[in-house]
C-alpha cells in the first residue's frame, strides 16, 4: 500500500507533497519491470520476507520497520521543479538529500548522468549500482559508496519520487533471497558490504538508528526547495 497513491495527492494533484513511509512488515521489493524470478520465493518465505513490487524502476530493495529511511515526494507537472528530461529530473532531489546528509555529518556527492554499474549487479539490486541523482560518499573519501537510492514513476499529473537511505545495512538479508547459486549470493553480499554499508556505518556512530532517521528526515524537509 505504501507504493500506491496518497489521498492528499488524489485530492490536490496540483500541489507538492512529501511523506515519510513507515513499513509495518519486512519485504523485498522488485522494480516495476524486474523479473520475479530474480527472487527465490522459498528463501524469502523462510526469511520472513514478503515479496512485493513497486511501480517505479530499478532492482531489489529490502524494507523493514525502521530501515531504510524512506521518503517520497510528489511534484505536479505544473511545478517549476518538474523536468521533462527523466535523468535531469533527479538532480534537485539528489541535492536535497545531499544537504540533509551533510547536516548529520556525512560529506557526499550527487551522481549525474547515466547509471554506473561496475559490479554488474544493478539490474538485480538497487544498491548494486548508482543512477542519476543518487547520493554517494564524497570522492575525497576514496571509493564512492552509495548512500541514497532514488526511483521515479510518472503520470500525466506529475512525478512520484521515492528515496531510500539504509541506516544499518545487513546485505545478507537481501542477497540471501536471490535466485541462483550460493556463490552468487555470496558475491552479491560482498559487493553490497563494500559499496552500500548504510548510513550509521559510514558515520561510525553509536546513535540509535531511529534517532538518526528522525534527524535526517527533518533535515530533508528543511532542505526542500
Amino acid at each position: 500500500m505504501l507504493h500506491a497513491g496518497w489521498p492528499e495527492v488524489d485530492a490536490a494533484p496540483g500541489q507538492r507533497a512529501v511523506a515519510r513511509c513507515r513499513p509495518t512488515g519486512a519485504a523485498v521489493v522488485l522494480g516495476s519491470a524486474q523479473a520475479a524470478t530474480d527472487v527465490d520465493a522459498g528463501r524469502a518465505a523462510a526469511a520472513g520476507l514478503t515479496v512485493a513490487r513497486r511501480r517505479s524502476g530499478g532492482g531489489l530493495v529490502l524494507v523493514e520497520p525502521g530501515d531504510p529511511l524512506w521518503l517520497d515526494v510528489w511534484v505536479p507537472a505544473s511545478d517549476p521543479l518538474w523536468e521533462p528530461d527523466v535523468l535531469a529530473s533527479f538532480d534537485w532531489l539528489g541535492r536535497t538529500w545531499a544537504r540533509a546528509l551533510e547536516t548529520v555529518g556525512l560529506e557526499v556527492d550527487v551522481h549525474r548522468g547515466r547509471m554506473e554499474d561496475p559490479g554488474g549487479w544493478g539490474r538485480r539490486l538497487c544498491f548494486g549500482a548508482v543512477g542519476a541523482g543518487e547520493v554517494v560518499t564524497a570522492a575525497a573519501a576514496g571509493r564512492a559508496q552509495k548512500v541514497v537510492g532514488l526511483s521515479q514513476r510518472r503520470t500525466r499529473a506529475g512525478s512520484w519520487f521515492h528515496g531510500a537511505c539504509p541506516l544499518v545495512a545487513d546485505p545478507s538479508r537481501l542477497t540471501g533471497v536471490l535466485a541462483g547459486s550460493g556463490e552468487t549470493r555470496r558475491q552479491a553480499e560482498r559487493w553490497l558490504r563494500a559499496t552500500a554499508p548504510g548510513l550509521a556505518t559510514l558515520l561510525g556512530t553509536a546513535e540509535d538508528a531511529s534517532s538518526l532517521a528522525d534527524r535526517l528526515a527533518a533535515s530533508f524537509v528543511s532542505a526542500l526547495p
